[in-house]
């Protein structure tokens, strides 16, 4: 959600502040702003609302330059999309903060400090900590003391990076519950919540565990660890060949994305001979506890719980094991009863979603066997937090709206449910099956990215559409509420999905002639219902759009439109039809002009609850 960069150095940083930001621009934001700290010791500021171009038309205008600065997007919380609501937040001309994460007590902190003659000038919950900050300093506290002092006092989730005049050399920050990372330099240091932000002025991190606090010069770097003792962190060195993030001859990151998912999809399956799946490419414990596996609890958010709803029907029908599947932001606050033997499988792009992250942190031994993450970044926090691993091999996805992320957590699932299989009722020759379909898929996508044209046709039917209907049945109803997702996410069409035969228990009653209707119709058992369904959809004057096997059935007709998709694997069909969907929700969105990258009020990576 929102981003943080900071540099301390010998060199002026304002440059380097500028290009971290536009690296964040993926995540989503609404303002930015910078603080620097001159060869005078005097605090210069730039706050706008807005794109982080027009930062850099306010720095052009009016140059602000130092060797330390911090600087923001933010992704509004508390207080409406404003200059004043952009950070960083200044008090006394002393001191500035930015800060991702919400502190929940700050309402009780206003008051008081309001009541020690502070005065507010924003309508956010980060102004609390900037004061209680001059509070500390004003009181003869260094900067690292006075950051040890405040956070003692905050509720909620932060990640905070601070600057002080009277310390003009340094910049001492801290996470809870919201990631941090160190870039090291030669003669100069940085700060980011993501690394991409930095990958311009070094290639050596250090990823801040959880309650850390840094104190930084451009020589110097001390981490502190959560009892406010000394710690080394491990640094980590990222190959120079790490993937590239520029367009290319694409318009837009989300198509480039999109057909980016034959190569992500291959490099997800290396780790699969042609025989078998080792245990191991889920973690060096993993055969061990696999033994004891009775029972699959997933936990998700977004795009991510529609993994988790595909991944059960492969866990029960392929392997036999129970599984559930449940939103995080629902599952951490509910009492729970769970079988034994169950293992916890949180699913997240980033691997520092905010409500997966807490229902991980929450859970108990009692409760389960272990821990297991799919996520697509290494070093995260679900990553470095869970007993098991597996690292899709999606590549840095920069548009918003998720594509070879959710397909990639797919192929991890499918590489699961045949090691989990193969322990209970998964035959060999079922496993043999799978593992030849896992090697087929990129082939299969590849067949779906050449209807691109045709896609691209019969998204101009829904530029003028206000609502959308998705309908699948089995494995494909999850199928089709990702297709919703992603044509609301994007287009700002409301489109809702639903199991197509829950159509007469009400959605029915929205259908018209201006309500079209995508039906994800592959030639499966459940066929001959689902067109049942749709015919009652037709008999209302619906215009349908239906994707569907070249076998099914199907042909175009007055108000009925078929894309026939490529054959594959039955198994492998919840991938292959969720490209055709991302295609249309992504030609949607272009034909109706709206921001495909960056979609109004959504962020990338969702650190707050």
């Amino acid at each position: 959600m929102c981003g943080i960069v900071a540099a301390t150095a010998r060199r002026e940083v304002s440059e380097i502040l500028l290009e971290g930001l536009r690296r964040l621009e993926y995540r989503g934001y609404d303002s930015a702003g910078m603080a620097l700290i001159d060869n005078e010791r005097n605090l210069l500021l730039h706050k706008r609302q807005g794109k982080v171009a027009e930062l850099e038309q306010a720095q052009q205008l009016e140059p602000k330059l130092g060797c330390i600065g911090i600087a923001h997007t933010r992704w509004a919380t508390h207080g409406v999309p404003s200059a004043a609501n952009a950070h960083p937040h200044l008090s006394g001309e002393r001191v500035a903060v930015v800060h991702n994460g919400i502190i929940e007590n700050h309402g009780l902190l206003r008051e008081e400090l309001q009541a020690d003659g502070y005065e507010f000038f924003s309508g956010t919950d980060t102004e609390v900590v900037v004061h209680l900050l001059h509070r500390q300093l004003a009181g003869g506290d260094s900067l690292l003391q006075a950051m040890q002092a405040t956070v003692q006092r905050l509720q909620g989730a932060y990640a905070l990076a601070a600057v002080d005049t009277a310390h003009p050399d340094e910049v001492v920050a801290t996470r809870a519950g919201s990631p941090l990372v160190v870039g090291v330099g030669i003669g100069e240091n940085f700060l980011a919540s993501d690394q991409l932000a930095l990958r311009q002025v070094t290639d050596r991190f250090i990823y801040l565990e959880e309650g850390d606090m840094v104190q930084m010069s451009a020589t110097s770097l001390r981490i502190l660890d959560v009892s406010g003792a000394p710690v080394a962190r491990d640094m980590k060195r990222l190959s120079a060949a790490a993937e590239s993030t520029g367009l290319g001859d694409y318009e837009h990151y989300m198509l480039k994305e999109i057909y980016e998912q034959p190569r992500a999809l291959a490099a997800t399956v290396p780790a699969v001979g042609a025989h078998d799946i080792a245990d191991d490419v889920f973690g060096s414990a993993a055969a061990a506890i696999f033994d004891q596996v009775q029972a699959i609890q997933i936990v998700a958010c977004g795009t991510s719980y529609h993994a988790g709803m595909v991944a059960r029907y492969w866990l029960e029908d392929l392997a036999g094991i129970p599984c559930a599947v449940e939103v995080a932001s629902e599952f951490r606050y509910r009492k729970r009863v769970q079988h034994p033997g169950t293992l916890l499988v949180t699913v997240s792009q980033s691997g520092e979603t905010a409500d997966t992250l807490a229902a991980l942190r929450d859970a108990t031994d009692d409760e389960f066997i272990a821990s297991l993450v799919i996520a697509n970044v290494d070093h995260s926090s679900l990553v470095r937090e869970s007993d098991l691993v597996f690292l899709t091999q999606a590549g840095a996805e920069i548009g918003v709206a998720s594509t070879k992320a959710f397909t990639t957590q797919l192929v991890a699932f499918l590489m699961l449910t045949l090691v989990l299989g193969r322990r209970r009722r998964l035959s060999a020759q079922g496993a043999a099956e799978l593992l030849a379909a896992l090697h087929e898929l990129p082939d299969c996508v590849e067949q779906v990215l050449l209807l691109d044209e045709a896609i691209e046709q019969m998204a101009s039917q829904f530029i003028l559409k206000h609502h959308a209907l998705f309908l699948g049945r089995g494995i494909q109803y999850p199928i089709a509420l990702e297709g919703a997702l992603k044509l609301k996410e994007i287009s700002y069409i409301h489109a809702e999905a639903y199991p197509a035969g829950e159509l007469k228990h009400g959605p029915l009653a929205l259908v018209d002639a201006d309500m079209p209707v995508v039906a994800v119709a592959p030639g499966d058992e459940l066929m001959e219902k689902l067109k049942s369904n749709i015919e009652e959809v037709r008999s209302r004057g619906a215009e349908l759009y239906v994707f569907a096997d070249r076998d099914a059935g199907f042909v175009d007709e007055p108000r009925v439109h078929v894309l026939q998709m490529p054959m594959c694997a039955e198994v492998l069909k919840p991938i292959v039809y969720t490209v055709a969907l991302q295609l249309l929700a992504y030609h949607v969105a272009v034909q109706k002009g709206t921001d495909v990258d960056k979609p109004r009020n959504l962020a990338k990576s969702v650190t707050v609850e």
